[in-house]
């Protein structure tokens, strides 16, 4: 794919077509089409579409090229957006003591395998300070009272309206997020969940998973909600477990799977790759 590049984003009640106006229009326009992804749900008969465009191709802003798409996104009642490579997302990391998915995610973005700007790191420990300091990265240390966590959601809240994040990731942030956070961030909180959700939500899955003698054990990728764990999944991942394997080695092969769930995830969400559709998602790998 080009360094720069728009991406557009739609869906919309499927009809005879959507894809004409959209590539006729970009033809028109001079657009150079780089990747393209199509999707019909035959359920709710909703269509889906990513189209990545040459940015040097067409010569003029993104501001231009959204007012010139306005009329067929209207005529079509197209749910849509138009990104700009250009410009990388701003992640705001959310992590308590363990360090195996925020390390991964940090190691990734050191390397450039994934591309976006960190505002700051939150915790309610102060466990991971020196290493996030390490990497020269803010670290706001927002203590949790077990027994009243109001102060700590509100200066969350606070310090979350200061940042502007595009994304929130929750990268084994050991709390649960109160109804008015997942609110006003629909559709940009990740969470990883150390199971194979929908089975053994909540707290101590791998325990759970053990007491039940599972063969399988996973982690999922999901946005989050004010439904705890019930979110659109975006990405799932296993690992093959047997009798003989006790509860820290599950734990121990569950890290290695989480890790690498959440970074997919998180990449799909960056690329623009994850359309929602009510509690379902539309991956286009």
């Amino acid at each position: 794919m080009p360094e720069d590049s728009f991406r557009l984003v739609i869906s919309c009640p499927d009809r005879v077509g959507i894809v004409a106006a959209v590539s006729s229009f970009l033809a028109r326009e001079g657009g150079l089409i780089t990747e393209a992804n199509h999707y019909r749900d035959p359920e709710s008969n909703w269509f889906f579409m990513r189209q990545v465009i040459d940015a040097r191709s067409l010569n003029y802003p993104v501001a231009l090229l959204r007012e010139r798409f306005s009329p067929i996104a209207s005529e079509f009642s197209m749910e849509w957006r138009i990104t700009e490579t250009a410009i990388p997302k701003k992640v705001v990391l959310m992590a308590s003591r363990q360090a195996h998915c925020l390390s991964d995610i940090l190691y990734r973005w050191r390397s450039k395998e994934l591309v976006f700007d960190i505002p700051a790191v939150i915790s309610n420990h102060l466990d991971l300070q020196s290493y996030v300091q390490w990497h020269n990265l803010d670290y706001l240390h927002i203590a949790a009272d077990s027994t009243d966590k109001s102060k700590h959601f509100s200066a969350l809240s606070d310090s979350l309206t200061q940042l502007k994040p595009d994304i929130i990731v929750l990268a084994r942030y050991m709390q649960i997020l109160p109804s008015d956070i997942c609110s006003r961030y629909p559709g940009q909180i990740l969470n990883i969940h150390h199971s194979f959700l929908p089975a053994f939500v909540g707290a101590r899955p791998y325990h759970q998973a053990a007491a039940r003698g599972v063969k399988l054990i996973g982690a999922t990728c999901h946005y989050v909600t004010e439904e705890l764990d019930a979110g659109p999944i975006i990405e799932q991942d296993v690992v093959r477990i047997n009798h003989h394997d006790s509860i820290d080695d599950l734990i121990r092969k569950g890290k290695d799977v989480e890790k690498t769930v959440l970074a997919r995830g998180l990449r799909y969400h960056l690329e623009d790759r994850v359309l929602i559709h009510g509690n379902k998602t539309i991956v286009f790998e």
